[in-house]
C-alpha cells in the first residue's frame, strides 16, 4: 500500500501534475470567462517558473542541503552499499543491457572505490516497483555489468527485493549482517543522502555516506529560458523533499 501511495505522491508534486490539472479546469470552465483565463496562465507559468534553470538550481541546492559526507579515505570498507536509481528499465528492456541514467555517478564511483581497494563488496540494492516479468532486475543489470569491467562476480550481491528507500535499508542491513560486514559505505545522490542516512540508521546500522550525483550548481546567461531538463531536475528534487517530510512523518528515518 505505501509503495503505490508514494508513486502517488511522487505524480502529485509534480509541477507538470499542476499545470496539467490547470489547464484541464480551464478547459471545463466554458462559461467563465476570467476565471478559465486566470487558470490557463497560471498552468503556463507553473511551466515556465519550474522549467527555469534557476528554480531548477534553487530546488536542487534545498534538497542537497547538508547531504552528510562522512566517507573517511583511509578506510577500507567491508561493504559498499549502492542504492538503485540509475538505471532507465524501459530502455533496458529493449536492449537486454544496463542503460544509465543522471544518477550512474553512484554505480561509477562505487567501481573506482572497489578498483582503489576502498571496499571489498559491493551491495547492488533495489528494483523497480513494477517489474517486468522474466526480465532481469537493475541490480541484475549492474551486476552483470560490473563483472564486465572486471569486478569478480563473488565480490557483488544483488538485493531485489526491496522497492523504496526503507526497503533497501531493512534488506541491505540483513546481507550485511550475514556476511559479517561491520564498515559500510553508503553510495547514493546528494539529494538523496539524508533520507537514505535516515532509514540505515532506522534499521541499526551507521554507515558512512558518499553522495555523489550533485544537480545544483550556477545556472548560465539564457537559464531563464523554459528547458525539459530543468523541468525534470526541479520535480526530482521536490519529489525527494516530498519523500523526506513523508518519511519523518511516519518513522522511517532516524
Amino acid at each position: 500500500m505505501f509503495v503505490a501511495l508514494s508513486k502517488l505522491l511522487d505524480l502529485l508534486v509534480a509541477p507538470l501534475t499542476w499545470a496539467l490539472l490547470l489547464g484541464l479546469l480551464a478547459l471545463l470552465l466554458r462559461r467563465a470567462g476570467r476565471t478559465r483565463a486566470a487558470l490557463g496562465l497560471a498552468a503556463l507559468l507553473v511551466l515556465a517558473l519550474f522549467s527555469s534553470g534557476p528554480v531548477a538550481a534553487a530546488l536542487s541546492g534545498l534538497a542537497e542541503a547538508g547531504a552528510p559526507r562522512t566517507y573517511r579515505p583511509e578506510v577500507v570498507y567491508d561493504a559498499a552499499v549502492v542504492l538503485s536509481g540509475m538505471v532507465d528499465t524501459d530502455a533496458s528492456a529493449a536492449s537486454g543491457e544496463a542503460e544509465l541514467t543522471r544518477a550512474a555517478d553512484r554505480i561509477v564511483r562505487a567501481l573506482e572505490l572497489f578498483r582503489a581497494g576502498r571496499v571489498r563488496l559491493l551491495l547492488l540494492s533495489g528494483r523497480d516497483t513494477s517489474p517486468r516479468a522474466g526480465e532481469p532486475s537493475e541490480p541484475e543489470l549492474l551486476r552483470d555489468r560490473l563483472v564486465a569491467w572486471g569486478v569478480p562476480a563473488d565480490r557483488i550481491v544483488v538485493e531485489t527485493e526491496s522497492r523504496n528507500t526503507r526497503e533497501n535499508a531493512v534488506e541491505s542491513a540483513k546481507l550485511l549482517a550475514a556476511r559479517g560486514a561491520g564498515s559500510v559505505l553508503l553510495v547514493t545522490s546528494a539529494a538523496h543522502a539524508r533520507r537514505a542516512l535516515g532509514c540505515f540508521r532506522a534499521a541499526g546500522l551507521s554507515p558512512d555516506v558518499l553522495p555523489v550525483d550533485r544537480r545544483a550548481g550556477a545556472p548560465g546567461r539564457a537559464a531563464w529560458l523554459p528547458r525539459a531538463g530543468a523541468l525534470e531536475t526541479s520535480t526530482g528534487a521536490l519529489r525527494e523533499l516530498a519523500g523526506r517530510a513523508v518519511y519523518f512523518v511516519l518513522g522511517y528515518t532516524r
